[in-house]
């Protein structure tokens, strides 16, 4: 994960049909009016001349205002890609401890976020979301400290894997509340219109992160060694930390919504399936490094980086896609997408076809988050969006989570093929619970 670590991750639709949808595709927009000439050789002539609306400087403005809130995400992923190309083989090789504390270390992250998640869409609705960024970039920067804690005690492998394990649950913490809050935060100020478009960007500042930080992050281990990843992540925590406090604020909503069982049980079947796809994308996160190093291949980094650079090119046009194709179709092509993916990678003979599986996988993966919870959100009041967010992001947290050791395991017995065959028969198992769900709103 990474991701398995990693993700995460980042959303959804309004409850206000296909049409709204489509009013949110990225376009400028012209109109014309017609003039009575007052020209006597040409009275009672009609003449159109063409007119910018205010609607193209609208557009402009929400841009920069939507720019400015996922850049919190992008902060927050920068610092989660960094130790994603070289943690498992710091764990597994460094310190010693095998493949399997490999997947734990990725893991580890998602125990926080599981934990946190449901109490920052609450305070998020309730307070809103800009307390709780603040407080996650608290935690980016405690993730820092620890990190580097943990590369300055390498010599006693057990106190430097404690000290990295509980710099991964801080990440953890900065996760959730950095990713669902900014969401939140975004469409209380743009407004519930533009919650395809808001999910879709976030999600591209999510992967964009990942895709730069990755190779960077291990570029700095080979250059200055693990500590240096600590130092940036640290960095990175001072500045998001100063730009959410730039950034105007959003109040809560305090009329009551539904319960949140109620709120639980209406997503738990889109949220099932974006698990069992999640899968697919822990495994890529988590073992690709382990698995090019098995190989005797260079270039897991640029792996991780094609699987986000292909999530943000899909992501681009997300938004057009769900309104011309709706939220469960488009889904359900694109987990064919992630497993085709995934099974090039588990049966790549070179790390180009490996490059090319990755990618694949990144693209196919990239819709399933906003398509599934545009659909789950149709059924969700405005009051309880907050809440429904963490909840519907706590199933990608578990199957991340609960995918690193799983595959873990796997690729001790089996080799490090096995994981991607085991995200393959995960993604096989969303698709077919996907053409069990329907389009149904109940609000």
């Amino acid at each position: 994960m990474t991701g398995a670590a990693l993700a995460c991750y980042r959303l959804f639709v309004a409850p206000h049909g296909r049409s709204a949808i489509a009013a949110i595709s990225i376009r400028y927009e012209s109109r014309f009016f017609v003039a009575n000439s007052m020209d006597t050789a040409l009275a009672g002539a009609r003449r159109r001349y063409p007119v910018n609306t205010a609607s193209q400087t609208i557009r402009f403005n929400s841009t920069l205002a939507l720019v400015s809130i996922v850049a919190l995400t992008f902060f927050g992923y920068l610092a989660i890609g960094l130790p994603l190309a070289v943690l498992p083989t710091y764990v597994d090789s460094g310190l010693g401890f095998g493949v399997v504390w490999a997947g734990i270390a990725i893991s580890t992250q998602y125990v926080a976020t599981i934990v946190s998640r449901a109490q920052v869409g609450r305070l998020c609705d309730q307070y809103g979301p800009r307390r709780s960024v603040l407080l996650g970039f608290l935690a980016y920067g405690l993730s820092g400290i620890l990190t580097l804690a943990s590369a300055l005690t390498v010599h006693v492998p057990a106190a430097s894997l404690a000290l990295l394990l509980a710099g991964r649950l801080a990440l953890g913490i900065g996760e959730s509340w950095v990713s669902t809050a900014a969401i939140t935060w975004a469409i209380g100020l743009m407004g519930s219109r533009e919650t395809v478009r808001i999910i879709s960007w976030n999600g591209i500042a999510t992967y964009g992160g990942i895709a730069l930080a990755a190779p960077f992050g291990a570029w700095l281990q080979g250059q200055y060694g693990f500590f240096a990843i600590g130092i940036v992540t640290i960095v990175l925590a001072v500045a998001g930390f100063m730009l959410a406090q730039t950034r105007p604020p959003v109040p809560g909503v305090k009329e009551k919504g539904i319960g949140t069982g109620q709120v639980l049980s209406r997503i738990a079947p889109f949220g099932v399936a974006l698990a069992l796809a999640s899968s697919g994308f822990g495994v890529v996160m988590a073992f690709v490094a382990l698995f090019f190093h098995s190989r005797g291949w260079e270039g897991a980094s640029f792996a991780l980086s094609a699987f986000g650079l292909a999530f943000m090119g899909v992501r681009l046009g997300l938004a057009q896609a769900v309104a011309r194709f709706g939220g469960l179709p488009l889904t359900r092509i694109s987990l064919v997408v992630e497993m085709i993916g995934l099974a090039a990678l588990a049966l790549a003979p070179s790390p180009t076809i490996a490059i090319i599986g990755a990618a694949l996988a990144g693209a196919g993966f990239a819709p399933v988050f906003p398509a599934l919870g545009n659909e789950a959100m149709e059924r969700i009041p405005p009051q309880n969006r907050g809440v429904a967010l963490g909840l519907y992001s706590i199933f990608l947290d578990v199957s991340l989570g609960t995918t690193g050791p799983i595959a873990g395991l796997l690729a001790d017995h089996l080799g490090y093929a096995a994981p991607f065959s085991f995200g393959v028969g995960a993604v096989l198992l969303s698709l077919l619970l996907s053409l069990g769900l329907r389009r149904n709103r109940r609000l």
